[in-house]
């Protein structure tokens, strides 16, 4: 049941990510909500401290980046959604490779327009001065050149690596 519900929602998740760059508070909410009530009636208090430890585990994952506007808070949401549905220790390894693969993801895409060594210099200067991409891997000054990757698309990868690893542990 949990790894169905988790895939149904992966999927919408990535699915709107990728047309609208939104995920919508329609899937994600009622999965937490639905992940704790499931887990509190099938296994009573200890469900429910499971679930709500993986939801915060999900969305602790990602506050940071979301507090320093490199990250939505659909993203936040739909990581914590997976944390409520299958806890602490698959969010977090799912927050891992999500991370891992987010940022292969972006090394293509500079790599691919070129832009590598100058990205690379941009957010040394963004670091070391705390200045906001809001959202995007920034490329350029101007909007037309900006690249944001729809981060659904790492979580997802991100899951299904952890159901792989989980499979032969």
């Amino acid at each position: 049941m949990t790894n169905l519900a988790i895939i149904l929602i992966l999927i919408i998740s990535t699915i709107t990510d990728l047309r609208s760059r939104k995920i919508l508070n329609i899937v994600t909410m009622p999965a937490i909500i639905f992940a704790l009530i499931y887990h509190l009636i099938t296994n009573g208090l200890d469900g429910f401290l499971f679930s709500g430890q993986g939801f915060l585990v999900g969305i602790g994952l990602l506050f940071i980046p979301f507090m320093m506007g490199g990250i939505g808070a659909g993203d936040v949401k739909l990581l914590a959604a997976v944390g409520a549905w299958k806890g602490t220790l698959f969010v977090l390894y799912t927050g891992i490779y999500a991370g891992v693969f987010g940022g292969l993801i972006a090394l293509f895409i500079l790599i691919k327009r070129k832009q590598l060594v100058w990205t690379v210099k941009n957010m040394l200067f963004s670091l070391l001065f705390l200045k906001s991409t809001k959202g995007s891997l920034e490329i350029s000054n101007d909007t037309q050149n900006n690249v944001s990757i729809p981060y659904a698309i790492p979580i997802v990868l991100g899951a299904l690596m952890t159901f792989i690893m989980e499979s032969y542990l």
